[in-house]
């Protein structure tokens, strides 16, 4: 949409007289979010950096603006920003991170592995892994297990097993050790109104050249071991046998950069909805009991068969808690981009060159949208209710040509693992209070979320 001469100017958010909003915006930007919209309305602008050095940042916290910033107006705002160009350098031009006819070109050579027949397919590994952390979990000392830390390493597991096949073993040690370094040193790097160039030997850049190399090497080893044969399942044969008339085939950077993306991206949906949906519940027992009543009459309660794609759908209410956990707890609280030219979000003007967020984090607790916003109530996602409301209202898979390809599998993923762990135990809240969290690429924990864990039957 081009400017009109009747756009308003975005309110400027207030910040301090040296460094402006930067300081709220790395010290507790969730919260510095909520209050421009609180105080300033749907579009703002932040102001970070010392004078001299000082960007604008346009935040837009409606519905209908992130509508128009994602779908509407895609082409006019792209995932030119800094964060994206740092986690580009660091992981390379997946499908989270490509543009324009690399995007559309892997896209299409990738959109087949995701079709949902064959996600479904993934549904026993999913509940393999699930009854394999419940064995766990029955020899919990104190009865006491760390919701995220937990969640997080069972997710890459599945995502592990799902790309690597029987490779995962070999692949899991090395993932966990390089893959959250990186994504630290390149939200850093993103935040620094000043920084060494990435070739210069800080110790910092030569840290994360050793984990590139390390990880680069075991994904280029995994996909060396697929080219000579077809007979796998596993996504990085599916990548690597990938061809189409139109497009050929990815080559050797390409296959390694997508499989970093679905490492990266893979897990941290799933496994944010997991945990916070888990202290969601052992914090709210009559909606624990509720979903647990549901999972039992599907899957026979403790000890039960396994669950299988098929009982997704008998399985609405805890489809519903997990909606809601997303909401409270979107994965990804900020979706940044860039504007290509002027345009116009709200009535409100965003020049060319601006750097422009949307926040499921804020867009997600609107009172226009949602009553009483905090509170932990699955019944919104009733279908009548979810009918009633903007597209845009909720949206932690983001939207528009952009939207997550892997929306599907991370759903089978949530609801199926947590079929089977509250088939299997009671959860109690351990914690005093509430989870203390951050933001940087994805939504951080930065204190635990501890449940006592009681095995039924």
């Amino acid at each position: 949409m081009t400017m009109t001469t009747t756009a308003a100017q975005a309110p400027i958010v207030t910040g301090s007289p040296l460094l402006g909003s930067m300081s709220d915006l790395l010290n507790d930007p969730l919260a510095a979010y909520l209050r421009a919209r609180r105080d300033h309305g749907d579009v703002v602008r932040f102001r970070a950096g010392p004078p001299g050095l000082r960007s604008d940042i346009y935040a837009v916290f409606s519905a209908e603006g992130a509508q128009q910033v994602l779908a509407a107006q895609a082409a006019n705002f792209r995932k030119d920003n800094v964060f994206y160009e740092e986690l580009r350098q660091s992981v390379g031009n997946g499908l989270l991170t490509s543009q324009d006819d690399a995007y559309l070109r892997q896209r299409r050579l990738v959109q087949p592995l995701f079709t949902r027949r064959r996600v479904n397919g993934y549904a026993s590994q999913v509940a393999e892994e699930a009854a394999s952390l419940a064995a766990v979990w029955r020899q919990a000392p104190d009865g006491t297990v760390e919701l995220v830390g937990e969640m997080h390493r069972f997710a890459l597991h599945v995502v592990g097993r799902i790309l690597f096949g029987t490779d995962v073993k070999q692949a899991f040690g090395v993932v966990e050790r390089t893959l959250p370094p990186l994504q630290e040193y390149s939200l850093k790097r993103g935040f620094s109104p000043l920084k060494a160039p990435r070739t210069w030997p800080t110790p910092a850049n030569r840290r994360a050249g050793r984990l590139q190399a390390e990880l680069r090497a075991l994904c280029d080893g995994i996909i060396d071991s697929r080219r000579d044969r077809e007979d796998r399942d596993d996504l990085v044969t599916l990548l690597v046998h990938a061809e189409n008339a139109e497009d050929g085939s990815l080559d050797a950077d390409e296959l390694r950069e997508q499989v970093l993306i679905f490492l990266l991206a893979g897990h941290e949906t799933t496994a944010t909805a997991l945990a916070f949906g888990l202290h969601l519940l052992a914090r709210h027992p009559e909606e624990q009991r509720r979903v647990r009543e549901e999972v039992d009459r599907v899957l026979g309660g403790p000890g039960g068969r396994a669950p299988t794609a098929e009982d997704m759908e008998a399985l609405p209410y805890l489809t519903m808690v997990l909606k809601e956990a997303m909401r409270l707890y979107p994965s990804a609280p900020v979706i940044g981009r860039r504007s290509v030219a002027d345009a116009e979000v709200e009535g409100v003007r965003i020049p060319a060159g601006a750097d422009i967020l949307v926040s499921p984090w804020v867009t997600q607790r609107h009172p226009d949208y949602w009553p009483d916003p905090e509170r932990f109530d699955p019944s919104r996602f009733t279908p009548e209710a979810e009918a009633g409301r903007p597209r845009y209202a909720w949206f932690p898979f983001g939207g528009g040509p952009r939207a997550c390809i892997g929306q599907h599998l991370s759903m089978l993923e949530s609801v199926l693992g947590l079929a089977v762990l509250l088939r299997e135990f009671e959860f109690a809240d351990a914690e005093a209070g509430e989870v203390p969290l951050g933001a940087g690429i994805t939504l951080m924990a930065k204190g635990p979320a501890r449940a006592r864990v009681a095995a039924r039957g």
